[in-house]
């Protein structure tokens, strides 16, 4: 409490006459009583006055912290299945995290078309980059994409995690050294998809012949190769074609493939509906011999609903598995029923990726270093112990992730039943 100045000014006073009575000696003794000497009347104490060092608002809420990522998928074109389908599971991942994370993050999501060529993912990624707030992209989807714009990427930086690209040499080159620091994938290589493939048409299918096409993209011509090497380390005997995504006729194909005599026509390509295409012309032809696809031609409408019944008994390998009975997905499973029908093993990849990316921006955040290099150096660090593929995420040095493997389906009264494993 704070003294009263006159308070003080009246001891001093007392003090001081004190004093001066003790100095001059005592005084003589008196036969009558001294008046009592009455207590000075007390002052009332000041109002209390507040510390001006206390605030007088409540302490302010700690901010949101905002997490910007891109999407880069094929939104138009001949694989904009792919595309929508990724862009779907995207979606779903950032609005599962905005909301366990509520008060504490929130994330943004740009969402680019790139088509499945990789001279309209350029100017995407160098439009991401200029943007100082992206801190990840998910994709590019297609391993041409990729390869062109993972050095711009990593000039910059900028982490990006595809969930479909899958050409070996974007992870490891043929030096044996990493090819795109900044690149990452959360599913396996064509070093897995062509051994898969080549081992199933040889062992299982039993097959002596095989024709082996490429669309020539960085994809095709990649798998087709592992394909036709696995084969003929089998001693399968086989023959090897070209074409280009924008074929729409193949019959003069067919009629080579139909010389060949083929147990079965694999085609590496990326446009589902050139699969059922070439599976109708080969029908027409009277060529029984089943089409066998990659990862690219796992598509339930453009490779089976508008093959118009040709492509039944026909194969194709896909990255990931059927999530509807994987445990972790239930929930997921029900938000893509309702948020995209028709969706097959391109949407959870890329779920996984797009958490891959944001929880490494958390963890960026948490250690102060909420920058691309922190969230780069973060997407480095990811060890998912569970997920909703079934399996572990974590990345090897190369940026591959560990422990996937590849699934073959056929088609089977009109739908793809997972024949392997």
């Amino acid at each position: 409490m704070k003294r009263s100045n006159k308070m003080l000014s009246l001891f001093g006073l007392l003090t001081v006459i004190a004093l001066l009575v003790t100095a001059c000696g005592t005084p003589p003794a008196t036969t009558e009583a001294p008046a009592a000497t009455q207590p000075p009347a007390p002052t009332a104490a000041p109002p209390t006055v507040a510390p001006t060092d206390v605030p007088t608002e409540a302490p302010t809420a700690v901010p949101v912290v905002e997490i910007k990522i891109a999407f880069m998928g094929p939104l138009t074109g001949g694989a904009a299945f792919l595309g929508t389908e990724q862009l779907a599971f995207a979606r779903l991942a950032v609005e599962h995290f905005n909301s366990e994370m509520s008060g504490h993050y929130n994330a943004t999501l740009l969402e680019e078309d790139t088509d499945i060529t990789p001279d309209k993912a350029v100017p995407v990624a160098e439009r991401l980059i200029a943007d100082a707030t992206v801190l990840g992209v998910v994709g590019p989807a297609g391993s041409g994409q990729v390869e062109a714009t993972a050095p711009l990427f990593n000039a910059a930086n900028l982490v990006h995690v595809s969930a479909s690209a899958t050409r070996p040499t974007l992870g490891k080159g043929a030096d044996g050294n990493r090819t795109f620091n900044s690149f990452f994938r959360v599913v396996p290589n064509d070093d897995v998809q062509g051994p898969t493939d080549g081992n199933f048409i040889a062992d299982v299918l039993g097959a002596k012949t095989v024709y082996v096409i490429d669309e020539q993209s960085s994809y095709g011509v990649a798998l087709a190769d592992i394909v036709q090497a696995t084969l003929d380390a089998k001693g399968v005997t086989t023959d090897r074609a070209s074409v280009t995504q924008n074929d729409t006729d193949f019959s003069a194909l067919v009629t080579t493939i139909k010389g060949f005599k083929p147990d079965v026509v694999f085609m590496a390509g990326q446009v589902p509906s050139q699969g059922a295409l070439l599976a109708r012309q080969l029908q027409e032809q009277g060529v029984e011999a089943p089409v066998f696809g990659g990862d690219g031609f796992f598509s339930q409408k453009d490779y089976i609903d508008d093959a118009g019944g040709s492509t039944e008994g026909a194969y194709a390998s896909v990255f990931a598995p059927d999530i509807h009975g994987v445990d972790e997905a239930a929930d997921l499973v029900a938000a893509a029923d309702e948020a995209f029908p028709t969706w097959g093993s391109f949407g959870p990849p890329t779920y996984v990726a797009t958490l891959v990316v944001l929880e490494a921006a958390v963890r960026a955040s948490e250690a102060g270093n909420m920058t691309r290099e922190g969230v780069l150096a973060e997407v480095g660090n990811t060890d998912m112990a569970s997920s909703i593929l079934g399996v572990p995420v974590a990345f090897d040095e190369f940026g591959e992730v560990t422990g996937a493997q590849f699934f073959i389906s056929q088609v089977v009264d009109g739908k793809f039943k997972q024949v392997f494993p």
